[in-house]
């Protein structure tokens, strides 16, 4: 009796979504969710397995399932578990974009994942690095010219996918001959490029986020070297490829915004003349609309920077053989003619990076350097009055010892012989 208690109890306690894989994409947004009537209009599942890799199934069991399930579906041979992405009336729609065009009856969903899946499941999972490992050392003892990059094995163990990458056709016919007597499963075969062997094992791009193809890419577009002009990239390949050795996927992220504001400025082959030169362009800010234009094509000489308004109004004034006295309007160069450089951080300072004497503690903190230069004020003052008086010495010794004398008071010289009396008479006390 007691037994039984204890079973129900952990069948009500265990659930299958704890054991979802943890490296997969981000989900399809369902923007008809909230619709009750829009999940039963049809019985179609969406099925994610290891990352990339979707399945389309029939609910044909009507079972009462939620985005995230983990579930066993019909698999050939076998069974297999994923889990339950998308479900309702975006799935027809997905089918469109990932399902092949020609019609293929859709396999069941035969039920959620029991414990006993769930234990086959995950032992199968663990022997996948292994595989990987093995099967790479068999296809280099052939000497085929291929990678194994990944291996995913079905969820009942009895089916084995290797994702490989290879330049050229590869004859693995020998190699599944030997993985089956080896692996004992049924071997399939799958090619993939670069960039989704990039998206499998994953990474920190230079950004210092996720990778694209590891966090939400699935479909993979061709990246060209006019994406990294069009937004004035040096073709440096070092910074344009990323870590499938490919040009970055990014740069085709925002090279449509470039595309539609250069529709906005003149064209690099525009040449303005003005009555004292012909100027070439330079270079430009697109978003700023500001061009610099250059007296020389090859080097930078006698740069002008004006928006792309007044180019346009040059250009106009060319065609009709106006040519006007200068590129800048009369406002713009007054302006430039205002602005003063001025070092309001200290950066071109040669000292500053010398150390300071530190402040005293005490005394008023910021009241000490008005009495430092106070200080040095006195001391200034009293080195002049001591060369006035010097001089005055000089020139005049007779008048300055008269009056010196004449500070000496009678009472002043008795006191002074008296003083100098005492002191004659201490040694001889003493002795």
């Amino acid at each position: 009796m007691d037994n039984s208690i204890n079973e129900n109890i952990e069948k009500s306690e265990f659930d299958a979504r704890d054991y979802r894989r943890k490296e997969t994409k981000l989900e399809v947004y369902d923007w008809l969710k909230d619709l009750p009537e829009s999940q039963q209009e049809n019985d179609l599942v969406e099925v994610r397995f290891k990352n990339t890799r979707k399945g389309y199934y029939r609910n044909t069991a009507h079972l009462k399932l939620e985005v995230g399930d983990i579930v066993a579906v019909e698999a050939s041979p076998g069974h297999d578990i994923g889990e339950v992405t998308l479900m309702g009336h975006l799935v027809p729609l997905q089918m469109r974009k990932h399902a092949p065009k020609h019609e293929v009856e859709l396999k069941r969903v035969y039920r959620k994942a029991k414990p006993i899946d769930i234990e086959k499941y995950e032992e199968a999972k663990a022997r996948e690095h292994s595989t990987m490992i093995r099967a790479r050392k068999i296809a280099e003892d052939l000497g085929l010219n291929m990678k194994i990059g990944d291996v995913e094995y079905q969820g009942d163990g009895n089916k084995a996918i290797f994702y490989y990458i290879a330049d050229d056709r590869v004859d693995f016919r020998q190699l599944i001959k030997v993985l089956a007597d080896v692996f004992k499963v049924r071997i399939e075969m799958k090619q993939i490029g670069v960039r989704q062997e990039a998206g499998r094992i994953g990474g920190i791009g230079p950004c210092g986020r996720e990778l694209c193809c590891a966090g939400w890419m699935s479909n993979f577009v061709s990246v060209a070297t006019s994406a990294a002009r069009y937004q004035d990239i040096s073709l440096n390949p070092q910074k344009l490829a990323g870590q499938c050795a490919k040009l970055k996927c990014c740069l085709n992220f925002e090279v449509d915004a470039y595309v539609e504001a250069r529709k906005k400025m003149p064209s690099k082959e525009m040449e303005l003349e003005t009555k004292d030169n012909v100027y070439y362009f330079f270079k430009s800010d697109i978003f700023a609309r500001k061009i610099t234009y250059s007296t020389d094509k090859a080097i930078p000489a006698n740069l002008v920077t004006i928006d792309a308004g007044r180019a346009f109004e040059i250009i106009a004034l060319n065609r009709r053989g106006i040519k006007p006295d200068k590129l800048e309007r009369d406002d713009q160069q007054r302006e430039s003619q205002r602005k003063e450089y001025q070092d309001v951080v200290g950066q071109d300072s040669l000292t500053r990076f010398d150390n300071k004497k530190r402040k005293k503690k005490g005394g008023g903190g910021g009241n000490n350097q008005p009495a430092n230069n106070n200080r040095g004020e006195r001391r200034r003052g009293n080195n002049a009055n001591h060369a006035q008086a010097n001089n005055a010495n000089t020139t005049n010794a007779p008048s300055s010892n008269s009056q010196r004398k004449k500070r000496f008071t009678p009472s002043n010289n008795h006191n002074h012989n008296e003083g100098r009396q005492n002191n004659e008479s201490k040694p001889k006390a003493e002795e």
